[in-house]
């Protein structure tokens, strides 16, 4: 196998620079209708609950493809699978520019996002591969740092373009940029780079990893209870303190910007400190947020300040649960990566699914309170992973 840790400069410097662009790509094409669900319920002709199900059946789609996908590709050198998969997810988005109506839409996109699933787990696993062992923790997290951009610039532009020049506009941007990151890693990411294959083995240790299990779990309740929330945040805005479009953009920015924040400490203390003891911080600004959310419902100013603080944590947390998964066995972290992504994703439809039954019920208020029995439990569970070791990350 092909270490580039030890090749061209050139290629040790930019190529987790091209993952975590790739990652932006992949985090806008996911995230894009919660940023603008109005207009996408009323430029289709739907509910905004209908609208939201959109979130709910691509993470569906998102968490059966990662550990499939994972599986029938494991084989396929990195470099020629990582771009694929920018390819077509820059496709899909310009083609759901074009949709006619909801069905269409709603197909390709679940289309675009069974091989989307691809990109973020065998991003984080080719990172272990062209980086020294020492580097690989804040690596990955830097990689990540694409989702928080993808929140931080992409969601406030996101709802910025959708309210002035509407949600085809939004999906035609996505597949240009798309497109330039595809090309950007297609130069910079070096050949060669292939991982341990996933068979049924590798599945069958990872079911008995009592500590990738229990990381599993976090990843879902944590994503489960933000989804509650996060996907119909604007309209929950609209509803609750009568939020206009700007006002909406500027949480989404505000949410995003304290996520690039989180990430970027993140990525400076979790060699030092430990992806543990970090994990522990980022989850507490999590439930710190959502909390606030809750109850400061109906007040803009302190539901704002909220999100600020839960945004924090949002993008952090999946970053440390992937540096942990990677570290608590390295052998298995191409499955074990691929299936926390994939859990992710089962968290997101589950908190989509019943923020959707709360917001079509009248239950504004109460979705923060559900939100937060959620992050809760992912809290009192991530306690319970604690290293016998101090020093153990």
């Amino acid at each position: 196998m092909k270490n580039p840790a030890t090749d061209g400069h050139v290629h040790r410097r930019f190529a987790p620079t091209a993952l975590m662009l790739g990652n932006i790509v992949t985090g806008c094409s996911v995230m894009a209708p919660a940023g603008m669900l109005s207009e996408l319920s009323s430029g289709l002709g739907v509910s905004i609950r209908d609208a939201g199900l959109l979130v709910t059946f691509g993470a569906i789609m998102l968490c059966f493809g990662s550990p499939v996908a994972a599986s029938l590709t494991s084989r396929i050198e990195r470099r020629t699978l990582l771009t694929a998969t920018l390819a077509i997810l820059a496709l899909g988005n310009v083609a759901t520019a074009f949709a006619p109506d909801y069905a269409s839409l709603l197909a390709i996109r679940l289309v675009m996002l069974a091989v989307g699933a691809l990109y973020t787990p065998q991003a984080a696993g080719t990172a272990a591969l062209i980086v020294p062992t020492e580097k690989r923790g804040s690596t990955i997290a830097y990689i990540f740092l694409g989702w928080s951009l993808a929140a931080a610039i992409g969601l406030p532009l996101i709802a910025l373009i959708a309210s002035r020049y509407g949600w085809r506009a939004v999906y035609g941007g996505i597949g240009a940029v798309g497109c330039i990151s595809f090309l950007l890693l297609a130069w910079r990411l070096p050949g060669g780079l292939t991982g341990t294959p996933v068979d049924l083995k590798t599945w069958v240790d990872v079911g008995r990893n009592r500590l990738i299990m229990l990381l599993l779990l976090i990843t879902m309740l944590q994503m489960s209870g933000q989804f509650v929330v996060f996907t119909f945040m604007g309209p929950l805005l609209t509803s609750l303190t009568q939020a206009d479009a700007d006002d909406i953009g500027l949480v989404f920015l505000l949410y995003g910007v304290f996520g690039f924040i989180g990430i970027a400490v993140a990525t400076r203390i979790v060699d030092s400190w430990g992806a543990y003891k970090s994990s522990l911080l980022f989850a507490a600004l999590i439930l710190t947020g959502m909390t606030g959310w809750a109850l400061s419902a109906g007040i803009y100013p302190l539901m704002a300040c909220s999100v600020a603080i839960w945004g924090l944590g949002f993008a952090s947390t999946n970053s440390m649960q992937q540096v942990r998964l990677v570290s608590a066995a390295p052998t298995l972290a191409s499955a074990s990566v691929s299936l926390n992504t994939s859990v992710l994703y089962v968290g997101q439809a589950v908190g989509s699914a019943i923020g959707g039954v709360l917001y079509a019920g009248g239950w504004l208020c109460g979705s923060g309170y559900v939100a937060a029995g959620f992050v809760m439990l992912a809290l009192v569970t991530l306690v319970l992973t604690r290293p016998l070791d101090a020093k153990r990350k």
